[in-house]
């Protein structure tokens, strides 16, 4: 089944006619970012509870907002955000 969709719409949770479409619902939501009306449980199937964006969009850059680094001088683990060279990239579908 396919469907087109806005990235503001919802769709309707056909959990309650067919239960095993309930991790497909629940992952579509965590990969893509759809919300289903209806749905119960819409917790991260897949990424961890962090993460902002959802993986199959392409709407992040590849090596994150956040970088980890151990700083030996004072000798704790550093967070810096990423500066990038270049703007991550927007994918556009073409029909």
């Amino acid at each position: 089944m396919s469907v087109s969709i806005s990235e503001e719409d919802i769709l309707d949770s056909i959990n309650e006619l067919y239960s095993s479409a309930q991790p497909a619902e629940r992952e579509t939501s965590d990969r893509f970012g759809i919300f289903f009306r209806n749905y119960k449980d819409l917790r991260r199937r897949l990424t961890d509870y962090g993460f902002k964006g959802h993986p199959l969009r392409k709407d992040f850059p590849l090596t994150g907002f956040v970088e980890v680094r151990y700083d030996y001088f004072n000798a704790r683990m550093v967070y810096e955000s990423v500066s990038l060279a270049q703007e991550y990239r927007i994918f556009f579908l073409f029909r």
